[in-house]
C-alpha cells in the first residue's frame, strides 16, 4: 500500500493565483478611487487628520519592519513574527485610512514648481509601482510562514522586506512634500 504524503515545502498553486487575483482587483479599486471617484466631501471639511495618520501608519510600519529584520538576524524568531504582524497591522490599518482618505477627498495634487518636481514624481511613480507589486508578495510571504513554509517564506522575504520597507518609507517622504508644498 502506497502513502500519500502532503509536501508542505511547496506552496499551493490555488493559493498564489487567488492572492495575486484579490491583488489585482484590490489595486484596480484603488486606482478607480484615486483617479476616477468623484471625492464624498466635496467641501473638504471631514477627517481631515486622514493623511497624516496615513504617514504616521506608514512610519509604524517601517519601524515595525526594521525591528522584525533585526530579531531575524538575531535569530528571535518569536520577536521577529509579532515585530512582523504588528508591520503587517500598521500597513492593514494605512490601507483602510488611505482608501477612506480618498474616497473622502480624492487625489492630491502635488503643488511643487521647479527641480523639486523632478524628485517628487519619479519617487511617487516607484512608491506606486512598488505598492502594487508589495501586495500580493506580502500576502503571499505570510502566507508561507502561517502555513510553516520557511524555507519559501525566507526566499520570497528576502524580497519583500526591502519592498515593504521602501514603500512605507516613500510614503511618508510623499506626505511630507505633499504637506510642504501645499
Amino acid at each position: 500500500m502506497t502513502t500519500i504524503t502532503k509536501d508542505t515545502t511547496r506552496t499551493p498553486t490555488s493559493v498564489v493565483v487567488a492572492i495575486i487575483g484579490i491583488s489585482a482587483v484590490a489595486s484596480l479599486f484603488l486606482c478607480w478611487l484615486v483617479y476616477y471617484h468623484a471625492p464624498a466631501d466635496v467641501s473638504g471639511t471631514h477627517l481631515l487628520f486622514l493623511p497624516a495618520l496615513n504617514a504616521l501608519l506608514n512610519a509604524l510600519s517601517s519601524v515595525a519592519l526594521v525591528v522584525g529584520f533585526f530579531f531575524i538576524r538575531a535569530k528571535q524568531i518569536g520577536r521577529h513574527r509579532t515585530a512582523m504582524f504588528i508591520a503587517f497591522i500598521f500597513s492593514t490599518l494605512f490601507l483602510v485610512t488611505y482608501i477612506t482618505n480618498h474616497a473622502l477627498h480624492g487625489d492630491m495634487h502635488f503643488q511643487g514648481q521647479g527641480i523639486i518636481r523632478a524628485v517628487y514624481f519619479p519617487l511617487l511613480i516607484s512608491h506606486i509601482g512598488l505598492s502594487v507589486v508589495a501586495l500580493p508578495m506580502i500576502l503571499i510571504t505570510f502566507f508561507l510562514s502561517l502555513t510553516g513554509r520557511f524555507p519559501a517564506h525566507r526566499r520570497l522575504a528576502r524580497f519583500t522586506f526591502p519592498i515593504w520597507l521602501y514603500v512605507s518609507v516613500t510614503g511618508v517622504v510623499v506626505y511630507m512634500m505633499l504637506a510642504a508644498y501645499r
